[in-house]
């Protein structure tokens, strides 16, 4: 029972603490995209394409929009459409987009890391797989040891696809769950049987895909502490090298097709932090290791690694032992982040077409990077994925004074003195206090995010 009383006290104290209220970014870049502005140029993404050092190992991410019908709770960048020739008319842009990459780049440059996500990549034919991936490869062949992943809807894959992939470099696939409750997945529209499930798993397994990612959400309406359990014991017979368990981000605002998800449905925000701490624990008797705040990953998996090792990254796709200072963003929405600074392509695809077609980037916002940026994103990434500042470091690799980390720790060990410790190495999240990782986070975000829209807390 004294175990049972911490537990309710400790959640009385998160909640105090505003962590069932407050709406934070997830901190996949800082400054967060909504940051950014009209600010940076064509012109300038060019500029810092040339400046990539001979080479350079990069990561390039191919953002493909079309999904054959739209789920209702995807806050992702997406149109639906059941026209081929609408998905050729954009792969053709894709590649001038690809083309013009090239003229700017080094011949030495390779990729280390190429990431197809959307959307849903597997839309494409197995002809267009194979032109897309020529493209790519004659601006900048693969490194040897790339990694190569797509993201993989069950319900739109075959084996003619898979084999494209495969013939094309593929050796890493990611498969979105979200839950396999009929009625949830009636609720979030996505019907995605498990039997289906199963078998694009084999499939991919039979293929020599080594390294399988699959997300699941919590948070969905309808959804409970059984359920949820349901869920991951049936994904986890899977079994998947790595799970991203992310919250379900009800956001009607921004991403109107969630307004048809009533909102009485879903769980409250204790509810939720429930759900996560159900699913959590089923990972962790299981075998996988906790990585950050919402991952799992087998021992022997590269981002288990990573993560003892002090390498974990944090990128728009989420957690990542990807350490390469340039990731070069393909299509409409696509986000490029170089040293000097983010650059977003157009989100539209009419507006993103109608730039190339121009003969120039896309490039319709971003920010440059200040030093003070620098200093602060580094910290809040250290805070996401390693729950620990390193003041060494900070100062050795970002010139910080130690007087300017005393006052940048401040405001964190006031509002959360009972989770956070501060020594002279550094600051660090007690284990207890790794629910409000994003909110510690934000102490130390010098941007206005009162006028932006972000997901819950837990």
């Amino acid at each position: 029972m004294a175990s049972n009383i911490g537990i309710m006290d400790r959640s009385d104290q998160l909640s105090r603490l505003g962590l069932f209220d407050s709406r934070v970014p997830r901190y996949t870049s800082y400054p967060t995209a909504p940051q950014f502005t009209p600010g940076v140029s064509a012109d300038e993404m060019a500029a810092w394409i040339e400046a990539i050092p001979d080479r350079s190992e990069i990561s390039v991410y191919v953002h493909v929009p079309f999904c054959r019908r739209l789920c209702w709770f995807c806050a992702c960048r997406t149109q639906g459409t059941r026209n081929p020739a609408t998905v050729r008319a954009y792969l053709e842009t894709l590649k001038s987009e690809i083309g013009h990459l090239r003229q700017f780049l080094d011949p030495s440059v390779r990729i280390a890391r190429l990431h197809w996500g959307g959307g849903t990549p597997t839309l494409l034919t197995p002809e267009m797989i194979a032109d897309l991936a020529g493209a790519i490869a004659d601006a900048a062949p693969l490194a040897d040891g790339a990694e190569f992943s797509v993201e993989i809807d069950p319900n739109e894959i075959d084996d003619a696809r898979l084999d494209a992939l495969v013939a094309a470099g593929m050796n890493r696939a990611s498969i979105g769950i979200q839950d396999f409750d009929p009625e949830i997945q009636a609720a979030i529209g996505r019907l995605q049987s498990y039997d289906v499930t199963r078998h694009a798993v084999d499939a991919l397994r039979a293929r020599g895909i080594a390294s399988l990612n699959a997300d699941i959400l919590y948070g969905l309406p309808h959804q409970t502490r059984p359920r949820i359990a349901e869920s991951v014991q049936r994904l986890l017979s899977l079994n998947p090298d790595r799970v991203a368990l992310y919250g379900y981000a009800h956001v009607p605002w921004m991403a109107r097709r969630q307004a048809i998800i009533p909102a009485e449905s879903l769980p409250t925000p204790s509810e939720r932090l429930e759900l996560f701490r159900t699913a959590r624990e089923l990972f962790l008797w299981d075998g996988y290791e906790e990585i950050g705040i919402d991952h799992f990953a087998r021992p022997e998996d590269g981002m288990a690694r990573a993560a003892r090792e002090g390498r974990l990254r944090r990128n728009f796709q989420g957690y990542t032992e990807d350490t390469a200072p340039v990731l070069v963003g393909l299509g409409a929405s696509a986000i490029s982040r170089f040293p000097q600074g983010y650059a977003q392509n157009a989100s539209s695809t009419g507006d993103y077409t109608k730039r190339i077609r121009a003969g120039m980037f896309a490039t319709a916002r971003g920010h440059v990077l200040s030093r003070g940026d620098r200093l602060r994103g580094r910290m809040i990434e250290a805070l996401m994925c390693d729950f620990r500042i390193d003041s060494a470091e900070m100062v050795e690799c970002h010139g910080a004074t130690q007087a300017q980390l005393s006052e940048l720790y401040r405001e964190a060990v006031a509002r959360f003195a009972d989770f956070v410790t501060v020594t002279p190495d550094g600051l660090s999240i007690r284990p207890e206090g790794r629910p409000l990782a994003r909110m510690i986070a934000r102490c130390f975000d010098a941007y206005d995010l009162a006028s932006t829209g972000h997901s819950s807390a837990v």
